[in-house]
């Protein structure tokens, strides 16, 4: 069965809908809070993960340096928890890190305004102009965010294979709808996903170490794996950085093969 992906802005109704859609298909239940303990076991503080998930629209800048840190780390997490299926995950662009050729469903819940007012007062005790305050400033900050982090616009349709508003349909209707979307064929978790989901986990743990490597940690590498023969691709300031690429990158299990070929040294400043 395939993995399926809810994002949502804030108080849309997304993780009510992820925990209908788990229960009804019997699917595991993660969100960013399972990600970041699970990367957290490369020795990164789940505090500073977590704070990269919350980040504010003026710590851009000063988190500019730990991006390339920050995205192997979570891609990794997440690559691994979902990597055999059945598992839905709420948090905003996971999708954009499962960049594999593999059964993954993209939803977008989305819901007007009056809604989310609605949703946030339950939980928030505050009042309506606080409410509308605090909803369009978290919406500003994810969207900038996700711009930053993946260069994409997070309201873009096309970056989701199905948008559903919860002020149109109930959560118990939407979940139905969408349920019935994962277990059509296209969204099957066969053997041939069930391989881009490996060949992802294992690119994305490579990734990982050697970002936290520090004879490797300052490079910015391009991994991709086919059948367990990693591939990596950039540029070097020096022909030793080879070897210890080739060092960490052997160390992980579940390599088959490794190609080199296509690092280069950085041409003279």
């Amino acid at each position: 069965m395939s993995v399926i992906t809810i994002s949502s802005g804030a108080f849309s109704g997304g993780k009510l809908l992820a925990e209908c859609l788990a229960s009804r298909l019997r699917f595991r239940c993660i969100d960013r809070d399972t990600v970041v303990e699970k990367a957290s076991t490369y020795g990164v503080s789940p505090n500073d993960l977590r704070q990269a998930f919350l980040m504010h629209s003026g710590s851009v800048e000063r988190f500019h340096h730990q991006r390339y840190l920050y995205l192997a780390l979570i891609q990794a997490a997440l690559a691994e928890e979902v990597r055999t299926g059945r598992v839905v995950y709420f948090g905003n662009a996971g999708h954009l890190l499962l960049k594999a050729d593999a059964a993954i469903l993209r939803v977008r819940a989305i819901a007007p305004l009056d809604f989310r007012i609605r949703m946030a007062q339950d939980q928030l005790k505050l009042s309506t102009k606080e409410v509308i305050w605090y909803i369009r400033k978290r919406d500003r900050e994810m969207q900038r965010w996700i711009h930053y982090l993946y260069g994409v616009d997070w309201n873009d349709p096309a970056l989701y294979d199905l948008v559903v508003n919860l002020d149109q349909m109930d959560v118990k209707q939407t979940c139905r709808l969408v349920a019935i979307t994962a277990k059509s064929r296209c969204f099957e978790f066969n053997p041939q996903y069930q391989a881009a989901m490996d060949d992802l986990a294992l690119a994305s743990r490579v990734r990982a170490n050697l970002a936290l490597d520090p004879a490797t940690s300052r490079l910015e590498l391009q991994l991709v794996a086919r059948s367990g023969i990693l591939t990596i691709q950039g540029r070097l300031a020096c022909a030793g950085e080879i070897g210890e690429i080739e060092r960490v990158a052997s160390a992980v299990s579940g390599l088959r093969g490794l190609n080199l070929d296509q690092l280069a040294l950085a041409a003279p400043a």
